[in-house]
């Protein structure tokens, strides 16, 4: 399931709970608006008839006159069933029902003991179970609309009795009914009509956030090819600079190429991960490229160097990895390149680190980078022997090299000759040599 959909599924269930909430309440609102409707009706009707014959001089009287009157002008509303007239002491002035118990005293219910005492009319349609709704019941009505007024004085600010009226609540239920069906309809069509053009922005939404993700996906893709490809060209000008670096020098050609194929056989022999390999292969090819900035003259100068021509020479280190630093894919080849040159007892440059704070892929261009300039022919010594180097290489162990780095070292001699620029029959003689 899409999010669209999981979207559009919440959105049905918050718009029905929505849509059934507000026909509850608007139901709920139109019932009491019909029941308070229908009350007002009936009391003003009830006063307008029983007031002039019942109240005199501001009290309820007690009689049976006119009641045949009374009981005919009732007739004309058609919905009340009983009318009762009662004294603020609980005595019955008058009612159109059990009129043999007009003037006697009973106790009141609740409702009635409100009207009196708020001068509030209460009204609700109940079930005509109680004890007073007996007559009522008798005449086939389960359910009643009761009604209980207060008889206001003339200044209307007391009750001076009170009336009780029950009424058929049939009128009111399909008043109530008929209502209720326009309004749920209604309430429904709207919240349909709500949800569909929601539906309809959020799909022509989505479709449109669907075109613009492939447009954006497809300018990615292309600044991403773009990117690639000003990657590519700048490390071919890396490599480009750094055969001038062995260019200057006739007798370093191919340094370089030597220096990353042993470094990676050393690594593999550690057994490092991928990424560092990775790392090794562009530290060992670029790591003298800081030479660009060494004079010729002292590159290739055939005699030893003065101590001015040798602080040039340490700041190679420094200066490649400011040059390569710059380019993304060769960031983390940078400390391999800075630190080549630094010595397990901390003597080397260009930071004087010591023992395991030399990052090991360094420790690792480092021996490489010692061993391929040993074995090879300068204008200032001849090439060692592979036995000669190969004990140089021993003797440093645990001074200028990382024990580990030399203990990797000699097993790639032993087990992978092939990587290494050397024959079989020297590999033999340093296998039986160490």
């Amino acid at each position: 399931m899409t999010l669209l959909h999981v979207f559009l599924l919440a959105s049905a269930a918050i718009l029905l709970a929505g849509g059934i909430v507000l026909s509850v309440v608007l139901t709920s609102t139109l019932r009491s608006q019909a029941i308070a409707s229908q009350r007002t009706s009936l009391t003003r009707y009830v006063d307008g008839v029983l007031r002039p014959a019942l109240v005199h001089g501001g009290t309820v009287v007690v009689g049976r006159a006119n009641t045949n009157v009374l009981l005919r002008s009732l007739q004309y509303e058609p919905d009340i069933v009983t009318v009762k007239v009662w004294r603020p002491d609980g005595v019955l002035a008058w009612t159109n029902r059990e009129r043999g118990r007009i003037g006697h005293k009973f106790e009141l219910d609740d409702e009635l003991e409100e009207a009196l005492d708020e001068n509030q009319t209460v009204g609700t349609i109940s079930p005509a179970n109680a004890d007073e709704a007996a007559v009522e019941r008798s005449l086939g009505f389960s359910r009643l609309l009761q009604v209980y007024a207060p008889i206001r004085s003339a200044d209307g600010t007391r009750a001076v009795g009170a009336y009780e009226i029950y009424a058929d609540p049939a009128a009111v239920d399909n008043l109530i009914a008929s209502r209720k069906h326009v309004i749920w309809i209604a309430i429904a069509l709207v919240f349909l009509t709500l949800y569909a053009t929601l539906a309809l922005l959020v799909r022509t939404a989505s479709r449109m956030l669907q075109r613009q993700t492939r447009t954006l996906y497809e300018r990615s893709r292309q600044l991403l090819d773009s990117y690639r490809r000003l990657e590519q060209n700048a490390l071919e000008a890396i490599e480009s600079l750094n055969a001038t670096v062995d260019a200057k020098d006739p007798y370093t050609a191919g340094h370089s190429q030597r220096v990353q194929q042993i470094a990676v056989a050393i690594g593999e022999e550690l057994r490092l991960e991928e990424a560092r390999l990775d790392a090794l292969r562009f530290g060992g090819l670029f790591h003298d490229i800081g030479k660009l900035a060494v004079p010729d003259t002292v590159l290739t100068k055939p005699a030893r160097l003065t101590t001015d021509e040798y602080e040039l020479i340490k700041r190679h280190p420094g200066d490649g990895a400011k040059i390569v630093e710059k380019f993304s894919r060769l960031r983390d080849a940078v400390p391999l390149i800075r630190h080549h040159h630094e010595r397990w007892d901390g003597s080397g440059y260009p930071d004087g680190l010591a023992g395991d704070d030399i990052p090991l892929e360094a420790g690792i261009v480092g021996l490489a980078d010692a061993w391929d300039a040993m074995t090879t022919d300068r204008p200032y010594h001849r090439a060692l022997t592979f036995e000669e180097a190969a004990e140089e290489i021993r003797r440093g162990r645990g001074t200028q090299f990382s024990p580990a780095v030399v203990d990797a070292f000699f097993g790639v001699m032993r087990r992978r000759p092939v990587d290494l620029p050397v024959t079989e029959s020297v590999a033999a003689v340093v296998a039986t040599a160490s």
